[in-house]
């Protein structure tokens, strides 16, 4: 099976994505990752205004198979959360790239960037 992967994010090996826009980064889980969970009942995500770090979690996202923690592409503070997510968790499932993004972050270092998978080598790890 082939997963969407977008030419224009890049991804952590624990299958999160990063899409960058002037100055922020918009955040969530790849399609493949949502494939595996499973039907995402639940999305626990920080608060506007928190901060996270590179590595570490930020989440948690639970389907009827199991609960993953979620974890940070990039440092900075979320400037958005997508609330709708808290009603309509299936939105990852079926919009994982657009409706069903989690996090947007202002993000401290763009070299951050430089240590996420490009959608290649992404692509290359799920095959």
């Amino acid at each position: 099976m082939s997963f969407d992967v977008p030419d224009d994010c890049q991804y952590l090996e624990t299958h999160e994505w990063a899409r960058r826009t002037n100055g922020t980064a918009r955040v969530g889980i790849t399609d493949f990752a949502q494939d595996e969970l499973g039907d995402i009942v639940f999305v626990e995500l920080p608060a506007e205004g928190d901060r996270i770090e590179a590595d570490e979690e930020f989440g948690v996202i639970e389907s009827i198979k199991a609960v993953s923690d979620l974890y940070a592409p990039v440092s900075g503070t979320v400037s958005a959360v997508n609330e709708e997510l808290f009603d309509a968790p299936e939105l990852v499932n079926d919009s994982p790239f657009e409706d069903g993004w989690m996090l947007e972050v202002e993000y401290d270092d763009g070299s951050e960037f430089d240590d996420l998978l490009s959608p290649a080598e992404y692509a290359e790890q799920t095959e």
